[in-house]
């Protein structure tokens, strides 16, 4: 019977992974601040948080001086400008495939083949 051991490098099993929502956020880097002014350091404000240190800076950077309205705004912006690049980029890549010049498909009334589909000629 063979015994397996996790490495040391294997990371800590407790932290899940979870999304969090901008008030979470907020209201966990409020909770961090407190401890941080009663002396704690930052990899045990992270382990009480229940957050890598990574994602506690990365959530500082982001959301430093924030309240929870304005976190909440920024990801619906966020959310909006991901929207409105998908809809630009379908928009381009339709417009690519028109000026393609693919004319087998497309009957635009050229004059070399004639009137357009449904067109009656005069």
């Amino acid at each position: 019977m063979r015994v397996l051991i996790r490495p040391d490098w294997a990371g800590d099993s407790t932290m899940k992974r979870t999304r969090h929502t901008p008030e979470q956020i907020i209201r966990k880097l409020k909770t961090a601040d407190q401890l941080l002014a009663q002396g704690q350091t930052v990899a045990d404000a992270c382990r009480v948080l229940e957050v890598s240190q990574p994602t506690y800076h990365r959530w500082r950077q982001l959301y430093g001086g924030m309240k929870a309205e304005e976190a909440k705004r920024l990801s619906q912006l966020e959310k909006e400008n991901a929207r409105l690049k998908r809809l630009l980029a379908e928009a381009e890549l339709d417009k690519a495939m028109l000026m393609s010049g693919d004319s087998k498909n497309w009957s635009g009334g050229d004059t070399k083949t004639g009137p357009p589909c449904g067109a009656s000629q005069a």
